[in-house]
């Protein structure tokens, strides 16, 4: 240590060990404000394995979504009509804090939980606008797959 101190130019002062009282504060960045919505989309993507509910403002912009599967439900209890209906709830009281009222519902799938979430929605408070189906539905297009044999 002295060899070090020795080495140091005339009138320069060593630095210190940073200890507990050298630390910095952690600084944190501001999160972005919250925008108010009163109208918006609900999308609800309803599979035979799981059910998505995502709740966005009417330019698209993601305002909440949730999953049966990011609740906690695992395996083949992501695609009953419960676990849908918690996903809904989880999604609609999150878009509730947003000030979101009412939604138009666009649902996609052919799972279980396609009426449970819907139902989930207007039993937060959230007024359901409109229900539209808006599964793809192909039109002689793509070749199907070829018959299974068992």
């Amino acid at each position: 240590m002295a060899k070090a101190e020795a080495a140091a130019p005339e009138g320069a002062t060593p630095d210190k060990k940073e200890g507990a009282a050298g630390k910095r504060k952690k600084t944190f960045k501001k999160r972005g404000e919250k925008r108010i919505v009163h109208h918006g989309l609900a999308h609800i993507h309803a599979s035979f394995n799981n059910t998505t509910v995502t709740i966005t403002d009417t330019e698209g912009n993601v305002v909440a979504w949730s999953s049966a599967g990011g609740i906690g439900f695992k395996g083949s209890r992501k695609g009953t009509p419960f676990a849908a209906t918690q996903a809904a709830i989880n999604a609609g009281n999150t878009a509730k804090t947003y000030g979101l009222r009412s939604v138009e519902v666009k649902v996609k799938g052919p799972g279980s939980g396609r009426e449970s979430a819907i139902r989930a929605l207007q039993t937060v408070g959230i007024e359901v606008k409109s229900i539209r189906d808006v599964t793809p539905i192909p039109h002689n297009g793509c070749r199907p797959t070829k018959r299974r044999r068992v």
